[in-house]
C-alpha cells in the first residue's frame, strides 16, 4: 500500500537521523572537545576588595598605634599616605609623619584631620623654615621648652645672611636665626662643648664669652675680640672672654 510504504520511509529516515545525531556526539567526545557549561566569575566582596589595596601606596589610610603604622581601610584610617619616598627628606612638605616601611622606602603621611605636626614649627614631618631644633639637631615643637635654635631655611646651597647657626645633615644645611640659645651679637655664651655655642645670661655663672660679632675669618674680628669660633654660615663666631 501507498500509505504503508510511505510511513516505512518515514520511519527509516527518522531511525537515520538519530543515528547521524548519536555519531555526531559520539565523534566530538572522541575528540576531546566536549563543551562544558562556563565555570562562574568570581564575585569580587568588599573584604577581597579591601585585601586588594592595602599595600604602601600613595592614597593609602593608616592607623597609629604608638610608634607604630598599620594599614587600613580608608573608612577607618585617621592619616593618608602622600606619598612613597626613598629618603625621609624626599617627602612632600604637607607630611605629618614619617614611617619606615622597609627596602629603603619610607611612608609620607598626613593626618586626615587637625592637627598636623608637619607644620612649621609643629615639631613633626619634614624640617623646613620655621622648625625648632634641640642642640642635638632633632625636631621638637616650637611649643615646648628647652630647643636650641629656630630654622630661617633649609637648603642644599648657602645659608641667608641672618644665619648664626648651622646644623649640617647629608642631605641639606639647615640655618638657624638668633632665636631660642643660638648666639646673636652682644649675648654671652657658655664654653662650648665641641663647636656648638649656647647662649646663657651675662649674669650666669655659666657665662664665659660675649659673642662680639661674626667675620669671615679671624682677623676680621671686631676690635677687642680674643677668641673665635670657627663654623656656622660664616667662618668664625667672634668672642671676648669674660669669664678666663
Amino acid at each position: 500500500m501507498v500509505t504503508g510504504a510511505k510511513l516505512v520511509v518515514a520511519v527509516a529516515a527518522t531511525v537515520v537521523l538519530a543515528a547521524a545525531v548519536v555519531a555526531g556526539v559520539g565523534a566530538i567526545i572522541a575528540g576531546g572537545v566536549e563543551e562544558q557549561p562556563p565555570a562562574p566569575v568570581p564575585q569580587m566582596t568588599q573584604q577581597t576588595t579591601q585585601q586588594a589595596t592595602l599595600r604602601w601606596a600613595v592614597g593609602a589610610c593608616v592607623d597609629r598605634t604608638g610608634s607604630r603604622y598599620e594599614l587600613v581601610a580608608c573608612d577607618a584610617g585617621d592619616a593618608e599616605v602622600v606619598a612613597v619616598a626613598g629618603a625621609p627628606y624626599r617627602c612632600p612638605a604637607a607630611t605629618d609623619e614619617l614611617a619606615d616601611i622597609g627596602l629603603g622606602r619610607t611612608a609620607c603621611v598626613r593626618n586626615r584631620r587637625a592637627p598636623h605636626p608637619g607644620e612649621p614649627g609643629a615639631g613633626g614631618g619634614v624640617l623646613r623654615a620655621g622648625d625648632c631644633l634641640r642642640l642635638d639637631g632633632r625636631e621638637v615643637p616650637c611649643a615646648a621648652k628647652g630647643w636650641y635654635g629656630r630654622a630661617a631655611a633649609v637648603t642644599a646651597g648657602a645659608c641667608p645672611a641672618r644665619t648664626r647657626a648651622v646644623f649640617r645633615f647629608s642631605y641639606a644645611n639647615v640655618c638657624l636665626g638668633p632665636a631660642g640659645r643660638v648666639p646673636r651679637e652682644g649675648a654671652c655664651v657658655a664654653r662650648p662643648d665641641g663647636d656648638r655655642l649656647v647662649r646663657v645670661g651675662c649674669g650666669s655663672p655659666r657665662a664665659w664669652a660675649r659673642v662680639t660679632g661674626f667675620a669671615g675669618s679671624a682677623r676680621r674680628c671686631p676690635e677687642g675680640s680674643d677668641r673665635y669660633l670657627p663654623g656656622g654660615h660664616r667662618s668664625v663666631t667672634c668672642l671676648r672672654l669674660v669669664n678666663k
